[in-house]
């Protein structure tokens, strides 16, 4: 394959990327043309694991490589290692937690679902890390990562299942998994598993996002835990994106108070500031209902417009994160700059033979949508000969297995990817 050309600055990096891209060269399609309710309206309430489709619903890179963009904001990571008190580090922690999800915000486009065995690698040493992923099973679909720091610092892993279902308008994910930071410096892992994300407007509509649910952060060695409520939007929208919470000690005293939008900033506060700003707040909304006239109509699909764009900031607050800016383009193509540079062109030299290189998404539709039959198709068949056979797929960078810290059902990272010693190759291309 080609070296990239014209894709925007950056050093030779050691799994032979060349250049990191920082804009892609041409919008997204356009999918206003399609019509999706022809494919969902017999699979309302089902999940969606199995249901192929068309090409152009599809963002032009695999899941694979969507699970890197929880790295987006790493210098989080770094700042948590280089504190020395618990509190402040699970604030960096939290902030880390909620930026992970940050990238899916206009987010509406579907990532390809990986083949069984592929994996896919990302080294960045300006971000101080390396990640590695594989796809573990393919049903249900299951995608296994783990990176870690460059500096010996952390280790980031875990394994997602995201189980789909339609609801008539809207295709909600379920986010099945663990999810596991450890700051090896300080000895200390924490796990959460992130929100419930919500794509409205399927059939008839502009299409909007939003992450509902609660996030429970555990702190494994001191007990300190962060409680993030994701809110769902609400009749008129005054909760669109908001995200709130406190960090307590095991004795579940309240340290500290956690405020934002998952889409734009993370700040902390004093709980006890925090809650009388909540009072008045709560106090002001119910003046504000009482003002108005209440619908007694079905709530509207409509995207809500929330209160303000900006989050309000409460005196005394402490600014956590704010979400990076997207590259040029970012209007049509809705990626952030860790997804642009993922779709960077690899050399073909030490990469594991199984690594997705080239998504299909980044071809013209037609030919785009005959490889995505091929490859399902082989797929099948490869399954096909497995099962008369009576033979099982071999996972091969990770193993299914207890997590070490809550136990949960996890797939843990058996080592030696780096080495690259690479023999008995899968043939899944």
């Amino acid at each position: 394959m080609s070296e990239e050309k014209d894709c925007g600055g950056g050093d030779a990096l050691s799994n032979g990327i060349k250049k990191h891209r920082t804009s892609l060269p041409s919008p997204m399609f356009s999918r206003n043309d399609f019509s999706i309710w022809s494919i969902l309206r017999k699979c309302i309430g089902m999940e969606l694991s199995k249901i192929t489709m068309p090409v152009i619903f599809n963002e032009p890179l695999s899941f694979l490589q969507r699970l890197t963009e929880y790295m987006e904001h790493t210098y989080l990571i770094h700042k948590a290692s280089s504190l020395s008190d618990p509190v402040e580090r699970m604030q960096c922690v939290a902030a880390f937690a909620v930026s992970a999800v940050a990238s899916q915000w206009e987010r509406t486009g579907k990532p390809f679902n990986p083949l069984l065995g592929e994996t896919y690698e990302l080294v960045r040493d300006d971000l101080g890390f390396r990640l590695i992923s594989e796809q573990v099973s393919h049903h249900p679909p299951i995608s296994a990562f783990h990176a870690e720091g460059l500096n010996n610092d952390f280790i980031f892993h875990g394994s997602i299942y995201p189980k789909l279902k339609f609801w008539g308008k809207s295709v909600e994910a379920e986010p099945k998994g663990t999810i596991t930071l450890e700051l090896l410096e300080h000895n200390e892992a924490y796990t959460w598993t992130n929100p419930t994300c919500c794509v409205h407007n399927i059939i008839v509509g502009k299409l909007w996002i939003e992450q509902y649910g609660n996030v429970e952060i555990i702190n494994h060695k001191t007990g300190d835990k962060c409680v993030l409520n994701f809110k769902p939007c609400g009749l008129f929208g005054k909760e669109l994106h908001k995200v709130e919470g406190y960090i307590q000690d095991k004795s579940k005293k309240k340290l500290c108070a956690l405020y934002g939008k998952w889409t734009e900033c993370l700040y902390s506060v004093d709980p006890a500031t925090f809650d009388a700003y909540k009072k008045n707040d709560k106090k002001n909304t119910e003046e504000k209902k009482n003002s108005k006239q209440m619908s007694t109509s079905e709530e509207s699909d409509e995207m809500p417009m929330p209160d303000s764009e900006s989050v309000f900031i409460i005196p005394g607050s402490v600014l956590l994160w704010r979400i990076a800016p997207r590259p040029p383009n970012s209007a049509q193509v809705r990626l952030g700059l860790l997804a642009v540079a993922s779709l960077s062109v690899f050399s073909t030299v030490a990469l594991f033979p199984g690594t997705c290189r080239v998504s299909p998404g980044s071809m013209e539709t037609d030919q785009a949508s005959e490889e995505k039959k091929r490859l399902e198709e082989k797929q099948r068949a490869a399954r096909k000969n497995r099962s008369k056979s009576e033979e099982d797929w071999k996972t091969r960078w990770f193993h299914q297995g207890p997590n070490p810290y809550n136990g949960a059902q996890d797939w843990i990272y058996s080592g030696s990817y780096w080495d690259r010693n690479y023999f008995n190759l899968p043939d899944i291309y």
